[in-house]
Protein backbone atom coordinates (compact mmCIF):
# COMPACT_ATOMS: atom_id res chain seq x y z
CA UNK A 1 0.00 0.00 0.00
CA UNK A 2 1.76 3.71 -0.95
CA UNK A 3 0.43 6.36 0.74
CA UNK A 4 1.32 10.40 -0.16
CA UNK A 5 2.68 12.37 2.46
CA UNK A 6 3.08 16.39 2.12
CA UNK A 7 5.95 17.61 4.57
CA UNK A 8 6.32 21.58 4.08
CA UNK A 9 5.09 21.32 0.46
CA UNK A 10 7.78 18.87 -0.54
CA UNK A 11 5.70 15.55 -1.88
CA UNK A 12 7.14 12.25 -0.55
CA UNK A 13 5.36 8.52 -0.99
CA UNK A 14 5.74 6.33 1.94
CA UNK A 15 5.68 2.50 1.10
CA UNK A 16 6.26 0.01 3.71
CA UNK A 17 7.78 2.30 6.08
CA UNK A 18 10.63 3.83 3.66
CA UNK A 19 9.67 7.54 2.47
CA UNK A 20 11.32 8.13 -0.95
CA UNK A 21 11.51 12.14 -1.79
CA UNK A 22 10.47 13.17 -5.28
CA UNK A 23 13.37 11.68 -6.99
CA UNK A 24 13.22 8.11 -5.66
CA UNK A 25 16.01 9.61 -3.27
CA UNK A 26 16.13 8.16 0.13
CA UNK A 27 14.94 11.04 2.56
CA UNK A 28 14.98 11.12 6.52
CA UNK A 29 11.33 10.87 7.98
CA UNK A 30 11.97 14.46 10.04
CA UNK A 31 13.63 16.13 7.30
CA UNK A 32 11.51 19.33 6.13
CA UNK A 33 9.97 19.71 9.41
CA UNK A 34 9.25 22.18 12.34
CA UNK A 35 12.20 22.05 14.11
CA UNK A 36 10.52 23.01 17.42
CA UNK A 37 12.71 26.75 17.51
CA UNK A 38 16.41 25.66 17.64
CA UNK A 39 18.68 28.56 18.12
CA UNK A 40 21.70 29.47 15.84
CA UNK A 41 24.43 31.53 16.78
CA UNK A 42 25.59 33.82 14.08
CA UNK A 43 29.22 34.88 13.81
CA UNK A 44 28.15 38.40 15.06
CA UNK A 45 26.94 37.16 18.42
CA UNK A 46 22.86 37.41 18.16
CA UNK A 47 21.02 34.62 18.12
CA UNK A 48 18.46 33.05 15.60
CA UNK A 49 15.30 30.94 16.40
CA UNK A 50 15.62 28.75 13.04
CA UNK A 51 11.32 28.04 12.60
CA UNK A 52 11.76 25.65 9.58
CA UNK A 53 14.66 23.50 8.12
CA UNK A 54 14.95 22.30 4.48
CA UNK A 55 17.18 18.97 4.28
CA UNK A 56 18.80 19.68 0.47
CA UNK A 57 21.97 17.08 0.82
CA UNK A 58 22.58 15.72 -2.03
CA UNK A 59 20.31 17.58 -4.16
CA UNK A 60 21.76 19.85 -7.52
CA UNK A 61 20.25 22.73 -8.76
CA UNK A 62 17.72 24.07 -9.07
CA UNK A 63 16.23 21.74 -6.64
CA UNK A 64 17.61 23.83 -3.53
CA UNK A 65 16.48 26.52 -4.60
CA UNK A 66 13.19 26.01 -5.61
CA UNK A 67 12.54 24.12 -1.73
CA UNK A 68 13.71 27.30 -0.31
CA UNK A 69 11.72 29.83 -2.13
CA UNK A 70 8.62 27.60 -1.63
CA UNK A 71 9.62 26.76 2.60
CA UNK A 72 10.39 30.89 2.35
CA UNK A 73 6.91 31.22 0.58
CA UNK A 74 4.64 29.33 3.63
CA UNK A 75 6.88 30.85 6.11
CA UNK A 76 5.50 33.82 8.01
CA UNK A 77 7.17 37.15 8.33
CA UNK A 78 9.73 37.12 10.24
CA UNK A 79 10.65 33.11 10.75
CA UNK A 80 14.37 31.91 9.99
CA UNK A 81 14.37 29.02 7.46
CA UNK A 82 17.95 27.00 7.71
CA UNK A 83 18.50 25.22 4.67
CA UNK A 84 21.13 22.41 4.52
CA UNK A 85 22.91 22.34 1.78
CA UNK A 86 26.46 19.89 0.21
CA UNK A 87 26.59 21.43 -3.59
CA UNK A 88 28.89 24.64 -3.38
CA UNK A 89 26.81 26.16 -6.44
CA UNK A 90 23.13 26.09 -5.03
CA UNK A 91 25.09 27.52 -1.68
CA UNK A 92 26.70 30.45 -3.84
CA UNK A 93 22.65 31.07 -5.70
CA UNK A 94 20.54 30.95 -2.21
CA UNK A 95 21.73 34.61 -1.07
CA UNK A 96 21.35 36.76 -4.25
CA UNK A 97 17.96 35.46 -4.80
CA UNK A 98 16.91 36.16 -1.45
CA UNK A 99 15.63 39.74 -2.11
CA UNK A 100 13.23 38.45 -5.24
CA UNK A 101 11.75 36.06 -2.25
CA UNK A 102 10.89 38.29 -0.32
CA UNK A 103 13.77 37.14 2.11
CA UNK A 104 16.79 38.03 3.82
CA UNK A 105 20.14 35.91 4.14
CA UNK A 106 21.62 36.29 7.61
CA UNK A 107 24.00 33.80 7.42
CA UNK A 108 26.03 30.66 5.52
CA UNK A 109 27.43 28.26 8.51
CA UNK A 110 30.12 25.68 7.25
CA UNK A 111 28.79 22.57 8.95
CA UNK A 112 30.43 18.29 8.55
CA UNK A 113 28.36 17.81 5.45
CA UNK A 114 27.96 21.09 3.74
CA UNK A 115 26.67 24.27 4.72
CA UNK A 116 23.52 25.80 6.45
CA UNK A 117 21.97 28.52 4.84
CA UNK A 118 19.95 30.90 7.01
CA UNK A 119 17.04 33.28 5.11
CA UNK A 120 14.80 35.22 7.37
CA UNK A 121 11.14 36.36 5.94
CA UNK A 122 10.71 39.58 5.58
Amino acid sequence: RVAALIWSGQRQVNYRGLTMGLFGKKKDSAAGQDNGSVSVVLSDGSSVAVTATVDCIGDSCPRPQLMTRKAVGSAGAGDVVAVLIDNPTSMEAIPPMCPEIGATHLETLRQDRGWQVLVRKD
